[in-house]
């Protein structure tokens, strides 16, 4: 494997950022410099969050309609059909195409649960992921640090994207050896030592003190601050105290995942760069020749789908229960159904390939 380290120029807001990419079968990914330090659309310093506890509510993609009637039922499912009727459609579309899965982890492979730390993966879903890793080349993106990502999934075959794609690793092992490589990107590193010292700051702390419930997590690039467990009616002193502390910080920027609120560095960076990253490194970048398949369930995973939607380019699977405002082309409703689809791609591949051998033998 060959590292090259390369340092970006100063931006505007006086960041430098060094970074280092493996190359992948002699592959060199390349990072727009200039896009890479705008502000985030939903940044500027300390972002001023009209009506904090509205956005609060809506911090998963926007419910649409929350209607007694089954899902199955809903206007909204023939807009966004399920991703298990449609497979036969998602399978026809691969035909000459190599699928690349991209999954989220919380609400995705594991059920959203109140305490954070103990969002666990099911062996069935573990083995259904590992299964996925043999067959196609597999990211798990997440809001999360990576470590704690991998400390959950715990395959050594999958890509790593932690901190919403600002801290990537490659496999170590896995499909068929041809991505048997490392990949390290970390476009916000100078600014570890500034988000560590937020983390430890003393009003942030003093949240978890003050606001039963609120509990603080260091995810490396990122700092998330869960409101799951808080009553209602302490969001909007939780948000503007939080908001409080970024003020401070003119490079760092506030933004809402799925109840929870999160510190990031104020570079235009998120979800879906980090699927583009991953393509380009993988040698798909500008390709006709790949499907890439995205499955997500927060509205951070949105970032993914919408470039999935303006390139034309694969499929973004929502998981929702809800009808929610998206940019993805199927749904599926929870995690079981996640592993069902993940099973069923499985089996496809390898009938695939039975067929392909019967097919050679036969020649």
């Amino acid at each position: 494997m060959t590292n090259q380290k390369a340092s970006l120029p100063k931006a505007k807001s006086r960041i430098s950022v060094a970074f280092t990419v493996a190359r992948i079968g002699g592959f060199m990914a390349n990072i727009s410099k200039k896009k890479l330090f705008k502000r985030t659309e939903n940044g500027g310093r300390g972002r001023a969050i009209a009506s904090s506890v509205d956005l609060m509510r809506a911090s998963s993609p926007t419910r649409l309609n929350n209607s007694p009637f089954s899902l199955s039922q809903s206007p909204w499912i023939f807009q966004l059909p399920s991703a298990l009727n449609m497979f036969d459609q998602i399978t026809t579309a691969s035909k000459g195409k190599q699928i690349v899965m991209f999954l989220d982890y919380d609400g995705t492979l594991s059920p959203i649960v109140e305490d954070p730390d103990r969002a666990f993966m099911s062996n069935e879903m573990r083995a259904a992921v590992k299964n996925i890793a043999t067959c196609f080349p597999t990211a798990i993106v997440s809001g999360r640090c990576k470590d704690k990502v991998y400390e959950f999934v715990g395959l050594a075959e999958l890509f790593y994207a932690g901190s919403h794609g600002m801290d990537i690793q490659g496999p170590t092992k896995g499909y068929n050896n041809k991505y048997n490589k490392t990949v390290l990107f970390q476009p916000a590193s100078e600014l570890l030592p500034m988000i560590d010292e937020v983390c430890s700051y003393k009003t942030l702390s003093d949240i978890t003190k003050s606001i039963t419930g609120a509990k603080v997590e260091n995810n490396k690039f990122c700092i998330s601050v869960h409101f799951r467990c808080v009553d209602e009616k302490r969001w909007g002193a939780l948000s503007e105290q939080v908001k409080s502390v970024v003020n401070q910080y003119p490079k760092l920027v506030l933004s809402l995942g799925r109840k929870v609120l999160e510190i990031r560095p104020a570079i235009k960076w998120d979800k879906g760069k980090a699927l583009e990253f991953l393509l380009e490194s993988l040698g798909f970048a500008n390709s006709s020749d790949v499907l890439p398949v995205y499955i997500g369930d927060d509205r951070t995973d949105e970032d993914a789908f919408k470039v999935l939607q303006s390139k034309g380019l694969g499929f973004g699977i929502l998981v929702s229960k809800f009808p929610k405002e998206t940019c993805a082309s199927y749904s599926l409703q929870e995690p079981s159904e996640v592993e069902e689809f993940l099973c069923r791609l499985v089996n496809w591949k390898r009938s695939m390939g039975a067929l392909l051998s019967q097919s050679t033998l036969s020649n």
